[in-house]
This record gives structure tokens, C-alpha cells and sequence, in this order.
């Protein structure tokens, strides 16, 4: 799995030179609008909730001595909060939506590395797609809630709250990798033969997620070009699961059906 989570990280540096070889970059138009006014929504969301949040918080202190302290750093901790809720459904929303625009960047990056453009592939609609990718996204935004909000509470203990941090993040980046990694898996699996291949490959995914969760955090330009250069990494490393898995013939470009039985 380790080796699976450098080659992820890695993927990235052939990224933005296959973006501008393929051209690529006009298929992002739509999603990088969706992906910069959907971050803008959450950071102005967490800006102005942080305070009412951190108010409330702040009444579990019944004494007056510290109240104000307390105070600054409720407000403090309901800001993260917030922060953190947002940015999990920030990537899953932006994720979702632009599934029917990332597909076909998968499709034309496969054909290049597989040396031809004759697919037989399971076709999808562009309804499909995004059908496939809102259940996708809403059942890993699900399970990613339910294992952050315990993580998020350990993470406020001294010292154990490192392990904490870390498992937030590496958690999310899992769920995000994902996501990168279902534009290509749409057309060769169902929905339950995904759930499958990502299981077996989680590394690949959580160093795809990994270099994503930290580009957002580039200002403003995180949120232009972290999702295309993303989707073309994830991409890249999903050709190659495939092709060494015999589950793409680089010939007639077909996909194997043995994952099932495995």
C-alpha cells in the first residue's frame, strides 16, 4: 500500500505537461466555475458561522472568570468546525457535479496511453454519469462524516490528537481519491466492482487525495486547477492498475470482467 501511495503522489508530476499535450484544459471550464464558486460559498459560510457557533459553544462555561477567553476560543473551534464540514462537502459536491465533464478527460487520457482511440467500454450518458457520480460521492461524504466526527473530537486531545489529525487526513484523502479515480472506473465496473478495486488499491488513492486535500489550501489558484490536474493523475495511475491486471487489453482496449470473481 505504500508503494501504491508515492506512485499516486507521483502521477502528479507528468500531470500538467499531458493537460496542455492532450489539450485538455477546455473540458475543466465548467467544472473549475463549479469547484471556485462552491470553495467560495464554504469559506464565507465558515467566516460568518464561526462566531454564532462559537457563541453557543461558549455557554457550556457557567463561570464569569475565563468566560471571555473561552469565548475567543469557542469561536475559535467553531470556525474548524465549520471549516472541516465544508471542505468535506466542498470536495464531494464539486466531485459530483462534474463527473459528465471529467469522463471524457479520462476517456481521451486512456486512449492515448493504450495507443487507440476504438473503446469498448460500458457506455454511459451524460445523466448517467452524473447519476453515478452523485451516488458515489453522497455514500463516501456519508461514511466520511461518520468517521470524522469521532476523529474530530480526538483530534482536541493533547498529544493524541496528532494520531488524530493525521487519520482526518488521510481519511478524506482516501474518500477523495475516490472520486479521482471513479471518472475512469465508471467505464469499466459497476458500482459494487469499484467499491471493490478502490478497496484492493487504496493506496493509489489516498497519494492521489493526499497532494489534492494540500493544493486547496493554495489561495484562490487551489480551487482552479487542483481538480483537473487531479483527475489526469488519478487517470494515469488507473490505466496502469488496469493494464497490469490484465483488465485492459492494450491491443483492443477492452476490459476484462474477472474482477467479480476475485
Amino acid at each position: 500500500m505504500i508503494k501504491q501511495f508515492f506512485s499516486g503522489i507521483s502521477a502528479y508530476g507528468n500531470a500538467l505537461n499531458l493537460l496542455s499535450k492532450l489539450k485538455l484544459w477546455k473540458y475543466f471550464f465548467v467544472p473549475i466555475l463549479i469547484s471556485f464558486f462552491t470553495g467560495a460559498l464554504f469559506f464565507t459560510a465558515a467566516y460568518f458561522a464561526s462566531a454564532p457557533i462559537g457563541r453557543f459553544i461558549a455557554k457550556a462555561w457557567i463561570w464569569e472568570w475565563g468566560a471571555e477567553g473561552f469565548l475567543s476560543v469557542s469561536t475559535f473551534i467553531g470556525g474548524l468546525l465549520v471549516f472541516a464540514v465544508g471542505l468535506i462537502l466542498y470536495k464531494h459536491v464539486v466531485m459530483a457535479l462534474s463527473a459528465p465533464f471529467m469522463s471524457p478527460v479520462s476517456e481521451k487520457i486512456e486512449a492515448y496511453m493504450t495507443g487507440t482511440a476504438h473503446h469498448n467500454h460500458r457506455k454511459t450518458s451524460f445523466a448517467a454519469q452524473l447519476i453515478r457520480g452523485l451516488r458515489i460521492n453522497m455514500r463516501n461524504l456519508l461514511k466520511e462524516l461518520l468517521f470524522m466526527i469521532p476523529l474530530l473530537i480526538l483530534s482536541f486531545i493533547p498529544v493524541i490528537g496528532i494520531i488524530g489529525t493525521f487519520l482526518i487526513f488521510i481519511m478524506q484523502a482516501y474518500y477523495v481519491g475516490f472520486g479521482n479515480m471513479d471518472y475512469t472506473m465508471e467505464r469499466h465496473f459497476g458500482y459494487k466492482e469499484s467499491l471493490r478495486f478502490v478497496k484492493k488499491n487504496r493506496g493509489t488513492a489516498m497519494g492521489n487525495g493526499a497532494v489534492f486535500i494540500a493544493m486547496l489550501f493554495i489561495p484562490v489558484l487551489g480551487f482552479i486547477i487542483t481538480l483537473p490536474i487531479a483527475v489526469v493523475a488519478a487517470t494515469t495511475e488507473m490505466v496502469k492498475l488496469l493494464q497490469k491486471e490484465n483488465l485492459i487489453n492494450i491491443a483492443t482496449n477492452t476490459t476484462v470482467d474477472t474482477l467479480q470473481n476475485k
